[in-house]
C-alpha cells in the first residue's frame, strides 16, 4: 500500500515522502496514530500543490535574505571601544556589540549568532564581519571601530 507520510517516522522516511508499506502496517499503525494518509489521487494532488507552495515560499524567503544582503553590505556600522596610548584597546568588540550597534543605528534585528565573527576585534580601525543570513546567503558587514 502507498502511503504519503504527514510526519516524520524514524524507520520509514521523512513528512511529505511517498513510501510503500505493508497494508498491515498501514492500517494499524501508520493510519490510526494519523502518521500518514493513503495516496490517493486527491491526496497526491493536495501533495503536490503543499510542495508547490513551500517552494514558492522557500523562494521568496531566499528572495528576501538576498535583497537584505545586498542592503546590509552597503552599511557601515561604527562601535567605539577605549583605547591607550600607542592604539592598545581596552577589551574588545564581540558579535553582541556588533548587533547592539546595528539595531540602534539602522533598526537591523539580527541575532548575534548570525554574525560569524571568529575572534572578537581587539584593534581599531575598518573590519568585515561575514554574516549568515540563510543557509545560501552571507553579506559582508563593515565595521568601522574607532577610539572613544
Amino acid at each position: 500500500m502507498q502511503i504519503i507520510l504527514t510526519q516524520d517516522v524514524k524507520s520509514l522516511g521523512k513528512k511529505g515522502e511517498l513510501v510503500n508499506v505493508s497494508d498491515g502496517y498501514a492500517r494499524n499503525f501508520i493510519l490510526p496514530k494519523k502518521l500518514g494518509l493513503e495516496a490517493t489521487s486527491k491526496n497526491l494532488n493536495d501533495l503536490k500543490l503543499q510542495k508547490a507552495a513551500e517552494e514558492k515560499r522557500l523562494k521568496e524567503i531566499l528572495e528576501e535574505a538576498k535583497a537584505f544582503a545586498k542592503e546590509l553590505e552597503s552599511k557601515t556600522i561604527e562601535v567605539k571601544i577605549k583605547a591607550g596610548e600607542g592604539g592598545r584597546t581596552f577589551g574588545s568588540v564581540s558579535s553582541k556589540e556588533i548587533a547592539t550597534a546595528l539595531k540602534s543605528d539602522f533598526g537591523y534585528d539580527i541575532d548575534k549568532k548570525k554574525l560569524q565573527l571568529t575572534d572578537p576585534i581587539k584593534t581599531v580601525g575598518m573590519h568585515t564581519v561575514p554574516v549568515k543570513l540563510h543557509p545560501q546567503v552571507s553579506a559582508e558587514l563593515k565595521v568601522k571601530v574607532s577610539e572613544q
